[in-house]
């Protein structure tokens, strides 16, 4: 395969960092005094943050703007951006491989911009990437496959030479639908690996040994 872009997802792909979303939306409900539903995991999973914030607004009843919520979810989880979270095992090797090859990368999240810039920043991998694509910029969550295509485009490839890596069933799908070339990156939020393992071009359960993460991915 000619890979002229990999696109890589952010929280639970690079990082490990998607226990903190898996509970977020719980922890900000009740620090308004709010009792989640035992749902709303799912319910939220595959939206933006601005929508997961007007979904919130309308189903609790909340009197905030949805830009007030945006802020106050960010401010529930920006310290553990900031000074915490950390890339899984591997990546710092795996994106430099890649660096070497010449194959430019840029990240498509969900999470905002200055919460993925700081964990980049501090961790030493902000080098590695030509941009940095979020829902909330683009305006539709990874339910749709715009973030994608915008992130394609970006680098003049096309879907047969593009390689996205995601670790979620829901943003799997999405790019699949749309025709793109997935690898699926194991990550024990994600409950539904079998199905991740069968939609998938190709699935990993990790970054390591770099080579071999990487000559298989350029085999597809």
């Amino acid at each position: 395969m000619n890979i002229k872009c990999v696109i890589f997802d952010f929280d639970g792909t690079l990082f490990d960092s998607m226990f903190i979303w898996d509970r977020v939306g719980e922890t900000y409900l009740r620090s308004l005094g709010k009792e989640p539903k035992p749902s709303l995991r799912e319910d939220i999973r595959a939206l933006s943050l601005y929508q997961a914030a007007c979904y919130l607004r309308k189903e609790y009843d909340l009197t905030l703007s949805a830009e007030e919520i945006m802020g106050g979810i960010n401010r529930t989880i920006e310290g553990f951006y900031i000074h915490q979270v950390l890339p899984k095992p591997g990546i710092p090797v795996f994106l430099k491989t890649l660096q070497e090859k010449g194959i430019p990368m840029c990240i498509a999240t969900a999470t905002d911009r200055y919460l993925i810039e700081a964990a980049l920043d501090r961790c030493g991998l902000q080098p590695y990437f030509d941009a940095v694509f979020t829902c909330g910029e683009v305006g539709h969550g990874k339910n749709e496959p715009v973030i994608y295509q915008k992130a394609m485009a970006h680098f003049g490839a096309g879907r047969e030479n593009t390689v996205i890596f995601e670790d979620a069933i829901h943003a799997v799908e999405t790019a699949k639908t749309d025709g793109f070339v997935v690898a699926a990156v194991f990550d024990d939020s994600e409950k539904q690996q079998d199905r991740l393992r069968d939609l998938a071009d190709c699935y990993i359960t990790g970054f390591e040994p770099a080579e071999a993460v990487w000559n298989l991915v350029s085999s597809l």
